[in-house]
């Protein structure tokens, strides 16, 4: 197919008549489909349908000095758990602190924490620095953002680069005072699929910045999330918590990560990892707050992946699943959207997403189109702070949940409707 912008009046006029044929006859399908989160599939939720399964008769509900799991005590987790999510973050298990399901919420919690408390090198707590500030890499996470302007941040957006966020911006931006700190997802960015640079990690550890105690929010969620086996494929970060160390900003950093994708999405573990003293200090104000977290789920995981190279081998099957669905997305996008000139998207090695920019001002239109043909899609904009894309262009799919005949389906809905939106668009100008 021509180019788009290379067609003429008429042939853009021949091209909507075709398309908007093809729509209609598209509605009449009574389509059902739905891309807007990453939900893991039922299929990848029952390769752990056996965590609980035997754990009396294998533990007696005990740790292996001999702790009961179904008692009070060992607040910061297991030491079996914390070892292994030291493993899966490359750290020391003595970093690591182990929540319940969720790493939103500890997120959520260490936010909270800094702004009614203020963190160790505080001069006071957050929510009395006015037009206090937080930078957002975009494309980014949603909830991410929705956490930082739920609590009063003004969100400061940070275009992303194959490397991860533009750090020349960055450097600029933490000269400010009032910036207090920044989300990252280093390793298969949400949604765009990034792995940060050596480099990057490297600039952001030992950048220096107006606020003594500025904060990285390091949400390592993916870091075991590939999609190959090629080794040379695999994202990987160095540790965060060491290089910040290394540089002299040993408090900089809060590393986050789960099982919400390996073992069960709303039942499976979470961890805080950070260095000593933020760790001690987070620790004295979660033992007002909580007792401990669910030691019996922490045993059960621990006894389903002992080590790494059980985590290793699950994620393999994982992305055996996984991997058709995102080289079905990839495909129908290349077949039907190639040549056309109106679109580019991410091609990512592992993470749950894939990242697709439309001709920018129809990202609205292009969501609408596909909801109204019975697909859903993640809401134009929710990528960028305030849901505010300034190009009107980026749409993230999620294709874990839906089956592949669906996901091919939800798909070419899509590249129809880029399509239609993207000359409609070309023949306003």
């Amino acid at each position: 197919m021509k180019a788009f912008a290379e067609m003429s009046n008429e042939e853009l006029l021949a091209l909507k008549s075709q398309l908007e044929k093809e729509y209609n006859e598209c509605k009449q399908l009574g389509l059902n489909l739905n891309m807007m989160r990453g939900n893991p599939a039922p299929d990848q939720l029952s390769l752990s349908n056996d965590l609980f399964e035997g754990l009396e008769e294998k533990t007696g509900f005990k740790t292996k000095a001999g702790v009961d799991a179904r008692n009070y005590g060992l607040p910061t987790g297991l030491p079996e758990t914390k070892e292994l999510f030291a493993q899966i973050l490359g750290t020391k298990a003595d970093n690591i602190f182990i929540g319940n399901a969720s790493s939103l919420n500890m997120m959520f919690d260490a936010l909270m924490r800094a702004c009614a408390f203020g963190e160790i090198d505080s001069e006071k707590p957050w929510f009395q620095v006015e037009g206090r500030k937080w930078l957002c890499p975009t494309p980014g996470y949603d909830r991410h953002f929705k956490v930082t302007e739920k609590l009063g941040f003004e969100l400061i957006a940070v275009p992303m680069t194959p490397n991860g966020p533009d750090m020349d911006i960055v450097e600029e931006l933490v000269k400010d005072p009032k910036v207090l700190g920044m989300w990252s997802i280093p390793v298969y960015s949400n949604p765009d699929g990034i792995v940060y640079s050596e480099e990057t990690c490297n600039r952001l550890a030992s950048m220096k910045t107006g606020a003594k105690d500025f904060r990285l929010f390091w949400d390592n969620a993916y870091v075991v999330h590939h999609l190959y086996e090629d080794e040379s494929t695999h994202g990987s970060v160095p540790d965060m918590l060491a290089l910040c160390e290394k540089y002299g900003n040993a408090n900089r950093v809060y590393e986050f990560a789960s099982t919400s994708k390996i073992s069960f999405a709303g039942s499976g573990l979470a961890c805080m990892a950070a260095n000593a003293d933020n760790m001690a200090a987070a620790v004295k104000t979660i033992g007002i707050q909580a007792i401990c977290s669910n030691k019996v789920n922490q045993l059960a995981h621990s006894v389903m992946f002992p080590d790494l190279n059980a985590i290793k081998e699950r994620m393999k099957k994982h992305a055996d699943i996984l991997r058709p669905k995102f080289e079905m997305t990839i495909n129908v996008l290349r077949n039907e959207l190639g040549d056309t000139g109106i679109c580019h998207w991410h091609e990512p090695k592992g993470g749950f997403f894939v990242s697709v920019f439309v001709l920018p001002g129809t990202a609205k239109a292009t969501v609408e189109m596909c909801k109204d043909l019975g697909v859903a899609l993640t809401p134009a904009g929710a990528t960028y702070p305030y849901g505010k894309d300034p190009q009107d262009s980026n749409i993230r799919f999620a294709p874990s949940f839906p089956s592949l005949d669906d996901i091919e389906k939800a798909v070419q809905v899509f590249t129809l409707c880029a399509k239609l939106a993207a000359v409609n668009k070309l023949l306003e100008a």
